[in-house]
């Protein structure tokens, strides 16, 4: 009972968070109509100015790290992202009025990671004075891009199989058609008339020969590297890994951390808000999943995390990390990548669930849901 009694205590105290008075003040704001706006242009410079600083620290550390210890985490980081493809592609995907690649590329949003959310975890991770590895946050790539990758894969598959079947029951219907054609009298049928008539009645001429037709992962890699935030995120850690930044961390990135994450979880807020009109457009089973899923992505990251920890030592602070990355969805890299990887799917599903109900349900209730759990363990000594 102590132990629980503790959890809820500091449940609740991170609920008061600076951090997250912003992001609700966001909220309200937008819900009275305000007419407060933070242009676009300030609200990019203020993702890079925190990825950048977050890259550099991870980068600083990896430098000075035991690359061995971070096996182990970094394979956790990627089976989590395969993982949580796979849960919406059988939760979400079967229920009632979904369509499949919608739910794919809903789960694919909710495997990638999003930057300012991890940023918020750090922020709070060291305003309550839990340590964590510096290069924790270099397991952002290590789950992002094999949950994008699987998503378009498993979406390229499934569109692929159901062409597939179309065309085999067109084929049927085309020849239960041939069968009732008079033929000529010499014989055999005329190839071009009879090509005419299939065509006239809606048949396609070629069962389509899908060969060759396979999904091409390079091009997803790519696309996903190329996505600004986690291009940045990837030059602090080269600059941090491969030159000596301090000097120019400690005087510029550093300083302003909490003060630009405060101005983005205003931003966030007012676009959470913004978004619930698109979300009421996809039905109540996107609204489910959006709130349940991302908790149970963050515990099964969790407990990956606590393996890591008897394993090989892997901080709590680190776990936060972990299980924060899996109950985030990509707010910058992962909608483009999925526009384009997975054109089929409608925005306003997979957008909609994630910034109008994941990403609250992240920063409010997961990032102080595993920061209190994490200090209630380590009061427990486990």
């Amino acid at each position: 009972m102590e132990f629980f009694s503790n959890f809820w205590t500091l449940l609740v105290g991170k609920l008061q968070s600076p951090t997250l008075g912003f992001l609700i003040g966001g909220m309200v704001v937008a819900a009275v109509n305000s007419q407060l706006q933070i242009p676009d242009a300030i609200y990019k410079f203020i993702v890079f100015m925190l990825l950048i600083k977050v890259g550099l620290s991870g980068g600083i550390a990896i430098r000075n790290a035991n690359l061995v210890e971070m096996l182990v985490p970094a394979a956790f980081a990627m089976i989590i992202g395969i993982l949580i493809v796979f849960i919406g592609r059988y939760t979400l995907g079967l229920l009632p009025k979904v369509r499949m690649v919608d739910a794919i590329a809903t789960a694919g949003l909710f495997g990638a990671v999003s930057g300012s959310t991890l940023a918020a975890a750090l922020t709070l991770l060291e305003s309550e004075g839990i340590e964590y590895e510096p290069w924790a946050a270099a397991l952002y790539p290590f789950m992002d891009i094999p949950a994008l990758v699987t998503a378009i894969v498993l979406a390229s598959l499934y569109t692929t199989k159901q062409k597939q079947l179309r065309l085999a029951e067109d084929s049927l219907s085309k020849q239960e058609y041939l069968s009732k054609q008079p033929v000529t009298a010499g014989g055999d049928p005329n190839e071009r008339r009879i090509e005419r008539r299939i065509v006239a009645a809606g048949y396609p001429t070629d069962t389509g020969n899908t060969k060759g037709s396979g999904v091409r992962i390079w091009p997803i890699i790519k696309e996903s590297l190329q996505g600004s935030a986690l291009s940045a995120l990837l030059i602090g850690l080269t600059l941090g890994l491969l030159t000596r930044p301090e000097s120019v961390y400690d005087s510029f990135f550093s300083p302003p951390f909490r003060g630009l994450l405060s101005i983005l979880m205003l931003v966030m807020g007012m676009e959470a808000t913004a978004r619930l009109g698109e979300l009421r457009k996809v039905g109540q089973w996107y609204a489910l999943y959006s709130f349940v899923g991302p908790l149970l992505h963050g515990f099964i990251a969790f407990g990956l995390g606590m393996i890591a920890h008897y394993a090989t030592g892997f901080s709590f602070g680190g776990i936060v990390i972990l299980a924060t990355i899996a109950t985030s969805s990509s707010d910058i890299s992962g909608p483009p990548t999925l526009r384009a990887g997975i054109p089929s799917a409608n925005p306003s599903a997979y957008i909609g669930s994630s910034t109008a109900v994941g990403t609250p349900v992240a920063l409010a209730l997961g990032i102080p849901l595993y920061i209190a759990l994490a200090q209630a363990l380590m009061a427990s000594g486990a």
